[in-house]
């Protein structure tokens, strides 16, 4: 029986190797011709000796030059698990499994079919590892991203006193870099420096550990004293400066790499792109990094993919889309990566069909991971196909956090706050926890709704989930607009004050809090402490405090705002604040100034601005300079029926009832009807409310 299975096995190991011509039954029939007792070992023997046969009967080279160890070499023809399992089998039963070379050569077998707990076993047999031995185990740790082992298997060579080499110590420090592990990282620094001698990949590999563990100043210091630097090592530095937020020195050593004859790759494009994109400077980030992937003559998966995430993350939406329907990349197959940043630019461009087309090659090619079909919906959100981004979510059988929080986002962008509601229902139900970008998406929602009960759970939420206004902007700045927008100024101010980062976001939420309120003296205050921190205000910020201005009567505090814009800060003011301005003034009862101010604007007025003026006009009687107003709204829309209807309302409250005939007899021959809506007179107080909504955050 022992020698029918052993037959069998050798057949299924040696046909793969042997042509039409001399097929394995032959190899066989020759082993029970020269055989009359089929030994486990003799069996071997003749297997050696068959397998010496002339070498144009074979189809594999490495079959000649066969190991003088044949149990080896019959390992080295194994191909598959089951015949892996089948060998070691054999080997168990007839006692071969002694020899540290056939069990570290298990080891690498299991290894390589990813089954490293059972190569860990057989590795545990060998009574005496050598260091070469441990090198295979801890190779196949590093191949299967077990970073805890690798830690842990590295104690067991310090323990035996092995020596390692560069290869491992390389190993170790990636280890330590994926855990963040300092204390460890460290500890084998000191065992570097005692080794003496290491090579430009092991200090590479210190940089990136120090780096990664925060400790960009060390990670500095090793860099500066490796006398060959490669473009790993320069690479390593600046994505180490990227990640600890030193935008700027990663950008002045990218142009010490460059002066140095460095050329970047893909990694270092997408670093600079970065780094380019925190400092405010996208235009130059994406042109250095199209300098770097030209100069890129090697058409590969990564600088193709780098460069497309650089655009779609700094809002070059149709640059990454011109790059990926490139054909000269026609014959690289894009990855999940990728494919998830083309859909981010599909959603940024207002391309739903595109995005489309992109699910349907993302499930070809076998790519509709979640992470991809999680962009799909974000895609179809932002794109306001929400029916079919909410199908989509549906269909998805592994659903996580990020599948929740993209329909959540597209509910809320769309106006669908109660189903937004609902669905956070949903995700609790099936025992999914909210993080922070679930939190703002509610709390924005909560917000739209004016529903400051459920916001203060949902932050009563947050703080129980460790998400403190304190130490997360975005969720400090969310709760501050909820409260702003719900008029408990009090407890925005509270928010504010507990913030340790304020963005200008933050800064304007909190101004238009008081606004909203008429709080202007605190809005004047709020600003010169802003100011103070060096923070830059822009036109939201003063449209804001100009409209709190112009609710609260303060003339001159407004004024004084609208000249400083222009003066000490070299603003253009936009059409909207000089509808806040001519407002702030017409308000006040000086319509005269207000007038002035329209005929000396640098830009056209629109219908916005006389209706403000209008507006003051009505207020205080002026009917002569309403009649202006009004002429002038006709000149930019003669065929609003609305305004003509407007200025018949106008004649009438003066008693002029021929001039109301006429009017109407004027619109019956131009054809114009009262459309069931609003005119644009009739919303230009809305126009400057959707302004002051915008402004308040």
């Amino acid at each position: 029986m022992a020698g029918d299975a052993i037959r069998k096995l050798l057949a299924n190991i040696i046909n793969p190797y042997t042509d039409m011509k001399f097929n394995c039954h032959e190899i066989l029939s020759a082993l029970n011709r020269r055989i009359p007792r089929f030994t486990f070992r003799e069996s071997l023997f003749q297997f050696k000796t068959c397998t010496s046969l002339p070498s144009q009967n074979l189809e594999v080279d490495s079959i000649q030059s066969i190991s003088e160890n044949p149990l080896y070499c019959l390992l080295r023809l194994c191909r598959t698990l089951s015949s892996l399992r089948k060998i070691h089998a054999l080997l168990i039963v007839n006692g071969e499994t002694d020899d540290p070379l056939l069990k570290t050569k298990l080891v690498s077998l299991y290894g390589t079919f990813g089954h490293v707990k059972h190569a860990r076993l057989l590795f545990d047999e060998i009574r005496n590892p050598d260091i070469d031995s441990c090198k295979v185990m801890i190779r196949w740790y590093f191949m299967n991203d077990l970073n805890d082992e690798i830690i842990g298997f590295y104690k067991f060579m310090r323990r035996r006193f092995l020596v390692l080499d560069n290869i491992v110590l390389s190993i170790v420090l990636k280890a330590c870099s994926e855990l963040r592990d300092f204390v460890e990282g460290r500890k084998l620094h000191g065992y570097i420096v005692q080794l003496g001698s290491p090579d430009s990949f092991v200090l590479t590999g210190l940089v990136d550990m120090y780096a990664k563990c925060g400790e960009i100043d060390t990670a500095c210091k090793v860099f500066e004293r490796i006398r060959d630097r490669n473009v790993v090592c320069w690479t390593s530095m600046i994505v180490g400066y990227v990640q600890n937020n030193c935008a700027k020195e990663a950008l002045l050593l990218f142009n010490r790499m460059r002066e140095c004859l460095v050329e970047g790759n893909a990694y270092t494009l997408g670093s600079v792109v970065t780094a380019c994109a925190r400092l405010g400077a996208l235009h130059q980030a994406i042109w250095d990094a199209r300098l770097i992937f030209d100069e890129v003559s090697i058409i590969d998966l990564v600088s193709w993919t780098a460069m497309i995430v650089g655009y779609a993350q700094s809002g070059f939406a149709e640059e990454a889309l011109l790059l990926f329907t490139d054909k000269k990349w026609k014959n690289v197959y894009p990855n999940s990566v990728t494919l998830a940043s083309v859909l981010s630019a599909c959603a940024q461009s207002g391309n739903p069909n595109l995005g489309s087309s992109v699910q349907g090659l993302a499930i070809k090619l076998g790519q509709g991971d979640a992470n991809v079909m999680n962009a799909v919906v974000d895609m179809y959100a932002k794109c306001s196909r929400i029916e079919d981004a909410v199908y989509l979510f549906e269909s998805m059988v592994d659903k996580d956090v990020v599948s929740w929080n993209s329909i959540l986002s597209g509910y809320s962008r769309n106006g669908y706050a109660y189903e937004a509601m609902r669905l956070f229902n949903r995700m609790r139900a099936n025992c999914f926890r909210p993080d922070p970008v679930t939190l703002v998406t509610l709390l924005s929602v909560c917000a739209s709704l004016g529903d400051i009960r459920f916001g203060s759970s949902l932050h009563a939420q947050s703080i129980r989930g460790g998400f403190l206004a304190s130490l997360n902007v975005y969720i400090g700045t969310a709760l501050l607009n909820l409260y702003a927008k719900c008029g408990d100024a009090k407890s925005a101010r509270s928010v504010f004050d507990e913030m340790a980062e304020k963005n200008m976001v933050t800064w304007s939420a909190m101004i238009g809090g008081y606004g909203k309120q008429g709080y202007s003296n605190e809005c004047l205050e709020l600003f010169n402490d802003m100011l103070k921190e060096n923070v830059e205000p822009t036109d939201i910020i003063f449209t804001t405090i100009l409209s709190a201005c112009s609710h609260t009567g303060m003339i001159r505090e407004g004024w004084r705002l609208f000249q400083t814009m222009s003066q000490a800060y070299e603003f253009n003011p936009s059409m909207r604040h000089y509808v806040c301005v001519v407002d702030l003034l017409a308000r006040s009862g000086n319509l005269e100034e207000a007038l002035e101010l329209i005929e000396k604007m640098p830009i056209q007025p629109d219908c916005t601005v006389f209706g403000a003026f209008l507006h003051g006009c009505i207020t205080y009687s002026r009917f002569d300079l309403g009649d202006l107003a009004v002429r002038k709204m006709l000149e930019l829309h003669p065929d609003d029926a609305g305004l003509y209807m407007l200025v018949s309302n106008l004649q009438a409250s003066r008693g002029r009832w021929r001039q109301v005939g006429q009017l109407r007899d004027l619109l019956k021959k131009k054809g114009l009807r009262k459309q069931l809506g609003s005119s644009q007179v009739d919303l230009y107080i809305g126009e400057i409310s959707s302004q002051r909504a915008q402004s308040f955050g």
